[in-house]
């Protein structure tokens, strides 16, 4: 039932509501993953990675059959701060080379709701990889009215630990927690 009023929601066509998994490139020029965490009490530091490219191969008719790719370099990450941003790609912290890449891999998703699920995937940082849930939701789908195509809207967010990855520097007392919050745009690949 929960599939059917998804797939409903969408207003998508009959084709694509009884086909396979449909593919949807990541607009990189719409798409930002803002990251915040607790300083030392005092304030919340933010940072942001856009610019990144992904896949989404989207089933309207099987939300949960859906799946999602994305990677871009961890040297795209914007932090407002030129002293920060190069501490953090010191040894203290990523010790990040030019190609060393943030990736993240579906690996199962689960419909909670007319509009969400629960992503499930890989998270691969600082050459660790572990499961992470992005509570997903799909903010808008149709036609794009400036690119002439379809187009899906999702948000998502998530925490992670930053020990997990080998990042822990300085915590407690740096927040060990990152709370992330995901926007992206994907249009519909042509052809």
């Amino acid at each position: 039932m929960k599939t059917t009023l998804l797939a409903a929601a969408l207003g998508l066509s009959a084709s694509a509501a009884f086909g396979a998994a449909e593919t949807y490139r990541l607009d990189p020029g719409h798409s930002q993953i803002l990251f915040s965490y607790n300083h030392l009490g005092y304030s919340t530091s933010y940072g942001l990675f856009s610019g990144f490219e992904g896949e989404i191969a989207y089933d309207a008719a099987d939300p949960a059959g859906s799946s999602v790719t994305v990677s871009f370099p961890v040297r795209t990450m914007l932090t407002g701060w030129q002293a920060r941003f190069d501490h953090f790609m010191s040894p203290d912290f990523f010790d990040a080379a030019e190609d060393e890449m943030v990736s993240f891999t579906s690996t199962g998703i689960e419909v909670t709701g007319e509009k969400s699920a629960k992503i499930t995937g890989d998270l691969t940082l600082n050459g660790v990889t572990k499961p992470v849930v992005l509570d997903a939701v799909l903010t808008q789908a149709g036609d794009h009215p400036m690119e002439g195509k379809p187009w899906l809207g999702f948000t998502a967010t998530t925490k992670v630990l930053r020990s997990d990855y080998g990042l822990g520097m300085f915590a407690p007392f740096v927040a060990d927690e990152v709370e992330v919050n995901i926007s992206v745009e994907a249009g519909k690949v042509d052809g």
